[in-house]
């Protein structure tokens, strides 16, 4: 092989590496993309995992006192079933 043969190898060794501009906005954009969405998530989670700290955090409060007197409405505990107000 001679010098003038291996220079035109190279030649078209070298050409398949040579990208167009094209390539390198695409893969810059979709780079840029990719990470302003994993931003995006990272910051929805943290919040999400502050908001259930927050929740977390809170007292639990349980009232176990006397209970308070039945609304009017309801069924009351001892009724007649012969009592004329009930629809049969």
């Amino acid at each position: 092989m001679t010098f003038k043969g291996m220079n035109k190898n190279k030649l078209r060794k070298q050409r398949h590496q040579v990208k167009s501009r094209w390539y390198y906005i695409f893969w810059g954009t979709a780079t840029v993309t990719v990470f302003a969405g994993q931003m995006y998530v990272g910051s929805g989670f943290r919040r999400m995992a502050e908001s259930l700290d927050r929740v977390l955090d809170a007292p639990i409060r349980m009232d176990i006192g006397i209970p308070h007197r039945r609304h009017p409405m309801m069924v009351p505990e001892m009724w007649d079933p012969a009592d004329p107000m009930v629809i049969r």
